[in-house]
């Protein structure tokens, strides 16, 4: 079985928790699913680019977070959150998720 990539994981972390919080009124459930999808991320990069890139990721993830918020003043919730976590997807990609996808091609 394929291994979800970590930009997958990432982007659907931030979209998801914000949708939790937003659907459920209650903003830490949305972030137990933010938290674990970070760590989950974090776990996917640190296997397919390091400890370094992983750490730099995490901290990505986390700020984009934090960015989302300012952002969502000046162009919405949804649009923030959305832009964000295209932001952390391709990062993601292009700093672990590329690598270990070529790998893996190589392998079948």
């Amino acid at each position: 079985m394929a291994k979800v990539p970590g930009a997958a994981v990432a982007a659907g972390g931030l979209v998801g928790g914000y949708a939790v919080a937003r659907w459920t009124k209650k903003r830490p459930l949305g972030g137990v699913v933010l938290a674990a999808a970070g760590a989950a991320a974090a776990q996917r990069w640190r296997q397919s680019a390091g400890s370094k890139t992983a750490a730099a990721l995490s901290v990505t993830y986390v700020a984009a977070f934090a960015g989302s918020h300012p952002l969502a003043k000046k162009v919405g919730a949804w649009p923030a959150v959305f832009g964000v976590a295209g932001g952390v997807g391709l990062a993601s990609w292009v700093l672990a998720d590329r690598r270990g996808h070529r790998a893996s091609a190589g392998a079948v």
